[in-house]
């Protein structure tokens, strides 16, 4: 009877099977073959106590069979009783120490809840058993993938893909691998045979996402078209992400009613509404977008990101913005959120005594509220900055460590704008002290060698390479910020994410004009990692350096003459109170003003060299109040970077003078010392004397 079992198991007629079970249990069949049999059947049909319960009773006949334990194991994980099928697996190796099923499974439970190591042994003791079987090298493969060791796991996986084409679990586990390796067209394939063999549509959602890394929208969104033609898979999230697809394939009249769908079922959910917003960009239907937002509103006012969208919907400081920010506020009395854009809107508008009023409200529901407090302390900069300090002072003790830095800093500007000079520069040497204990000292100005080397010729055509550079102070954030918006080759990244070249290592140039380092080294260095900074195969780069030595020069001369610097400069004692007002673009230990101003000094006496002797091609930028001449300011971008014209900049890119011009006159007794240290070099780079 067992066969027939067997035969009906084989031929994928479950039900029969199951028929011709529990007709060999009637008539009396108990052998632990009929029993297996059944239990089989039982278990195929998904009936599972009644499998559970057919192979305990042959388990009862043959306690020591492993081979029904492992079964049960199986029968176990189906109920997702995990304990128990690990206890059954344990039974079934402890009978039969060469049982290789029980080992993988036990490997596969153990990747399962992250335990790598268990999952290790256990693929070490089926490796025993069957060394070069394809699922040992697919849990090796799987391990070696979970350790982020992606070659080897596709090594591995390859191996036993070619050993079983047809297992669904390798075919799973290779599928994985090309994705962690970010082959993204393997990962398609596999991922189709899957579900071409299991018929499983859900991971049509995972395929979905794999075609779209391949820039292929459209063919992504009939993916998850297949998963939405079943309403128990057309869940709202589902449909927004379908409806973001079909907006980057251009196929709007798809996309709508995806993404109107998902935000009828789901108002909350901040991905459908901003799937709506697409919408409306895409297609401009305007008033419709508007009424459904407005219908959501007032069935939900609490949900702050629809007011949020709507108000996207208009124009800033339009009176569409103003009434749905007063319709908020109306709906929401005294809700941080509507407030805090009623704030953005009255300040935005220049509207200083209603946006003052608005942040007073703001602090009163939440007093360490930063940006009413900022302007509130503005405000009172403006026309009373002894009050500025006190109200600041107030702030302090309910201050956490991070915001009562900031207003330290605030204190120190209001002690500025009071005439407090001794008080402003012991505020924010306290505070500089403290912010830098944990950076590295300024840098030591690499001593000139006997004699420069040569520059190089020129030969043709060079892609150009513009040096940026600004000692601290010199506030060449301000001309940076004008670079970034106009240029695709600016690059800023070295003060993000520290690029691995040689201009990032403060080290180098003391060890290029020591010999250490050749101009060959430090050259190559510098342009094999232009790709990985996105810079195009002509090398053209305007490259924001975080700081500057002459030894530079040493490699620069030789290796790249066809680059140029730009010096961002200013009155050095400006620089040292912005310095110490505002920091630096790459943060420096200050122990005191004194030194500071002593290494400030020698450091800029490096720059005035090259000025002065022409050491190599360089335009200098005077930021002293660069919104001054906008066209002599875009005269000296064309020059640096060897074009005929650069546009004239906005003047609301290069931000506000922070310490303007010439304010270190109110310092001179105050800075008495450090100014007389700094003087000098000011006179070299064109300041005057006093």
């Amino acid at each position: 009877m067992s066969q027939q079992i067997y035969q009906a198991l084989r031929r994928g007629a479950n039900a029969e099977a199951a028929t011709l079970a529990r007709q060999a249990l009637a008539e009396g069949h108990k052998d632990t073959d009929t029993l297996s049999a059944a239990a089989l059947a039982f278990r195929a049909t998904g009936e599972r106590e009644s499998a559970l319960s057919t192979i305990d009773t042959a388990i009862a006949q043959m306690p020591d069979d492993a081979e029904l334990h492992f079964l049960r194991a199986g029968m176990l994980l189906d109920t997702r009783d995990l304990g128990g099928a690990q206890a059954a697996l344990a039974q079934t190796v402890a009978l039969d120490p060469n049982q290789f099923g029980a080992y993988v499974v036990q490997a596969q439970m153990a990747i399962g809840r992250n335990d790598l190591d268990e999952a290790e042994r256990q693929t070490k003791l089926a490796a025993r058993v069957a060394p070069e079987h394809p699922w040992t090298l697919m849990l090796e493969g799987v391990l070696a993938s979970r350790r982020n060791d992606h070659d080897r796991a596709l090594t591995l996986l390859s191996a036993a893909s070619k050993g079983a084409p047809d297992d669904l679990q390798v075919i799973s586990a290779l599928g994985f691998a090309y994705l962690a390796k970010g082959h993204f067209a393997f990962a398609e394939q596999s991922f189709r045979r899957l579900i071409e063999k299991t018929g499983q549509v859900q991971l049509r959602g995972l395929l979905a996402q794999i075609v779209l890394q391949q820039g292929r929208p459209a063919e992504a969104a009939d993916e998850l078209a297949v998963l939405l033609a079943d309403p128990a898979h057309a869940t709202p999230s589902l449909q927004a992400f379908a409806g973001e697809l079909e907006l980057q394939a251009k196929r709007f009249d798809r996309a709508k009613p995806l993404l109107q769908a998902a935000f009828a079922a789901h108002p909350d959910s901040h991905r459908a509404t901003n799937g709506l917003l697409l919408l409306w960009e895409a297609t401009g239907n305007t008033e419709e977008t508007q009424a459904t937002l407005d219908a959501a509103l007032e069935k939900s006012p609490e949900l702050d990101h629809l007011w949020v969208a709507r108000l996207a919907m208009e124009g800033f400081g339009s009176e569409a913005a103003t009434a749905i920010i007063a319709r908020w506020n109306a709906a929401r009395p005294d809700h941080l959120p509507a407030l805090q854009a009623q704030l953005a809107l009255e300040s935005g508008t220049g509207a200083h005594e209603a946006s003052e009023a608005t942040a007073r409200r703001i602090t009163a529901l939440q007093p360490g509220h930063g940006n009413a407090n900022q302007l509130l302390f503005n405000r009172l900069l403006d026309r009373d900055p002894a009050a500025a300090v006190t109200f600041v002072e107030g702030l302090l003790p309910a201050a956490s460590p991070q915001a009562r830095l900031m207003l330290r800093r605030w204190i120190g500007t209001a002690q500025d704008a009071a005439d407090r000079p001794a008080d402003a520069i012991a505020t924010w040497l306290d505070l500089n002290v403290e912010e830098t204990a944990q950076v590295g000292d300024p840098p030591v100005p690499t001593a000139a060698p006997a004699s420069w080397p040569e520059r190089a010729t020129v030969d043709g055509p060079r892609a150009p390479a513009v040096f940026l550079y600004g000692a601290p102070g010199a506030q060449v954030d301000r001309i940076a910020n004008v670079l970034q918006r106009a240029l695709p080759e600016f690059r800023a990244d070295r003060f993000s994410t520290a690029v691995q070249d040689p201009f990032q290592d403060t080290n180098v140039p003391a060890r290029l004009a020591e010999g250490v380092f050749t101009a060959e080294q430090v050259a190559a260095g510098w342009l094999s990692q232009l790709p990985a900074r996105g810079i195009g195969a002509n090398g053209a780069v305007i490259d924001w350096i975080p700081f500057w030595d002459n030894a530079w020069l040493l490699a620069l001369r030789p290796q790249l003459p066809q680059a140029r610097l730009l010096f961002a400069l200013r009155d050095p004692r400006d620089m040292l109170l912005e310095w110490f007002a505002y920091g630096a673009p790459m943060a420096l230990r200050i122990t005191d003003v004194d030194s500071a101003a002593q290494w400030l000094a020698a450091h800029l006496s490096q720059i005035a060299d090259v000025i002065e002797q022409d050491l190599f091609p360089h335009t200098v930028v005077r930021t002293d109040a660069p919104g001054e001449d906008l066209e002599r300011l875009a005269a000296r971008f064309a020059e640096a970077l060897g074009v005929p014209a650069f546009p004239t900049p906005p003047r609301e890119l290069l931000g506000p003078d922070r310490i303007p011009a010439g304010r270190w006159l109110a310092y001179r007794e105050a800075l008495a010392g450090p100014f007389a240290a700094l003087t000098p070099v000011a006179v070299r780079l064109g300041y005057r004397q006093d």
